[in-house]
């Protein structure tokens, strides 16, 4: 995903179940006291879920329907004063066509991790089957507005306090387990941990390698979501010449699914 603007000027005494999923092959040296994760294969998963943002044109959902998509996560909000104009329109439109659907927000630092909660679901308007998602990377654009570790476990505690639903949490691995990431090599102070809140909120990885890097603090769950493509067009194929674009939109970020289709209605229907 990317952030609006291109160029800038564990918490205690919160329970959650625990869900599992698939698991990628981690290659970086582990923190002490962290298990080697599992490989699994690049073709284990659905590949039945894009995601959106107004930087992409929508021609007709129902296409995109038809192209084997069952769910669209698009982009809500981001930092805590900008909304995504197409959000609420596409939204009716989306769920019309029979789509499933998740809102995202883009997390900085320029706000408190509180009041970014708020602004998401605000705008969001989370409904019993919608699902929510945290974009916890780098702004490679401006690093001084890069959301900080202790801002998104208060985002993720305000999501759930408001709904009692945890939000996902889209990363990269390397940006999770604290290594230089983008032009300007920015990275964590430390690596994400399984004590972390995140590590309770399924994780929503980033990695458009063939073989995907786990994060440490997932190390023991796994991906619930895998983003293996971005910015998909028919001119633009993942992986040599497949090409992964999808009927009624310009261009969209491709993922796969831990899971069957059965197993995705039931996790996205399950977030009540």
């Amino acid at each position: 995903m990317i952030p609006r603007r291109t160029v800038l000027a564990g918490l205690a005494g919160l329970t959650v179940p625990a869900v599992t999923g698939c698991a990628g092959r981690q290659t970086a040296t582990r923190p002490p006291g962290v298990a080697q994760p599992t490989t699994s294969s690049t073709a284990a998963g659905l590949d039945a879920v894009i995601d959106l943002s107004h930087n992409v044109t929508v021609d007709d959902f129902t296409l995109v329907r038809r192209s084997n998509i069952l769910a669209v996560v698009h982009k809500a909000t981001e930092g805590g004063d900008w909304i995504d104009p197409s959000y609420a329109g596409r939204r009716r439109h989306a769920e019309e066509a029979g789509l499933l659907w998740g809102a995202y927000h883009f997390g900085t630092r320029q706000y408190s991790g509180a009041d970014q909660a708020r602004a998401f679901l605000a705008t969001a308007q989370p409904g019993p089957k919608t699902l929510m998602a945290l974009d916890f990377e780098p702004n490679d654009g401006n690093p001084r507005n890069t959301m900080t570790l202790a801002q998104a476990e208060t985002f993720v505690q305000v999501v759930y306090q408001a709904t009692r639903r945890m939000p996902l949490v889209y990363t990269h691995p390397g940006w999770a387990n604290g290594a230089p990431a983008g032009r300007r090599s920015i990275k964590l102070p430390e690596p994400v941990t399984s004590a972390s809140l995140l590590a309770r909120c399924d994780l929503w990885l980033a990695d458009h390698r063939e073989e995907p890097e786990l994060p440490f603090a997932w190390a023991d769950r796994g991906w619930r979501l895998w983003q293996y493509a971005a910015n998909q067009t028919a001119g633009d194929g993942a992986f040599g010449d497949t090409s992964r674009t999808v009927a009624g939109v310009s261009h969209c970020d491709r993922n796969l699914f831990a899971g069957d289709a059965a197993a995705l209605y039931r996790f996205w229907n399950s977030r009540a």
